[in-house]
């Protein structure tokens, strides 16, 4: 049986579990599982372990958020900076994995798990309390900071407004059945392989994280996002040019990937120029509370 794992980064009970619940109540043919966040304690490594089996073990991922500060909740910024990065990224494990069996040792020896590398689809919610659209603008872009390391494909995401007091999501109906959609739109992706995923969400101007949040200088356009670029036309219309610079893209985490034991390799035949430069360095004492 397909596992689905729902993660909570809001209050208990609000109104991003509201919804994040009305989506997992909505799956079906797969088991379910719900984490808030809250409970754990992410700088504990023995409650960063139960998570890490948690995420290796499910097939389907929906996260939802409370919006703060324009973006998502702090503690999914701490679980991708203490969990994700490069010990989840699926092509630095699978560099790892071909170079062990090849008898070597990585340079970089960062947590080797196959498990990533199995096929996971997600869903995004996100709730804010702003109607208007600039309080709310990067919240889906930073989730996909959750998913795009283990290489999920991303099949449904929503952000919600005009939820600004405890439980208010409960008076809008349409958010309320489209998070059971978004539950059932990831239910029925499961098993997939990344590149056969449908994505039934809104659509966004990029085609790999289907956002709408891009950087330009001059004609030259990179999704904010996941680093898509092209060029910019006249009337605002954007011919993207190459998809594969999208961090979403095995193509851009391979080449990543080798960056990093490159620079690695490079850093090591410099040991003792570093050591040396390190030694004229002088650290200065933190104040602390404490």
């Amino acid at each position: 049986m397909s596992r689905v794992l729902g993660l909570s980064a809001g209050n208990a009970g609000g109104s991003s579990e509201i919804v994040l619940c009305t989506a997992l109540a909505a799956v079906t043919g797969a088991d379910v599982e719900f984490v808030r966040l809250a409970d754990l304690d992410l700088t504990d490594q023995g409650d960063l372990d139960w998570l890490w089996e948690k995420l290796v073990e499910c097939d389907g991922l929906i996260v939802s958020t409370s919006i703060m500060s324009r973006t998502m909740a702090a503690s999914l910024k701490l679980l991708v900076d203490r969990l994700l990065g490069p010990n989840a990224d699926a092509a630095i494990i699978e560099q790892l994995v071909a170079v062990r069996r090849s008898g070597s040792e990585p340079v970089v020896p960062f947590r080797v798990d196959e498990r990533v590398l199995k096929p996971r689809v997600a869903g995004f919610l996100a709730v804010g309390g702003s109607l208007t659209p600039q309080w709310k603008t990067l919240a889906l872009p930073l989730l996909h900071t959750v998913t795009f390391s283990m290489h999920i494909a991303v099949a449904d995401q929503v952000v919600f407004g005009g939820a600004g007091t405890p439980h208010s999501i409960l008076l809008d109906d349409a958010a309320l059945e489209r998070s059971a959609q978004l539950g059932r739109n990831v239910a029925g992706q499961l098993g997939k392989a990344f590149d056969d995923v449908d994505y039934l969400g809104e659509p966004g101007l990029c085609p790999m994280c289907h956002l709408s949040v891009v950087e330009l200088d001059g004609t030259a356009v990179a999704c904010a996002t996941c680093g898509s670029r092209g060029t910019l036309h006249d009337g605002g219309a954007i011919e993207w040019t190459d998809l594969t610079t999208s961090v979403i893209s095995m193509a851009e985490k391979r080449a990543h990937a080798v960056e990093i034991q490159e620079t690695a390799t490079r850093h090591r035949s410099l040991a003792a120029e570093l050591e040396a430069a390190r030694a004229k360095v002088t650290l200065l004492t933190p104040v602390s509370p404490r």
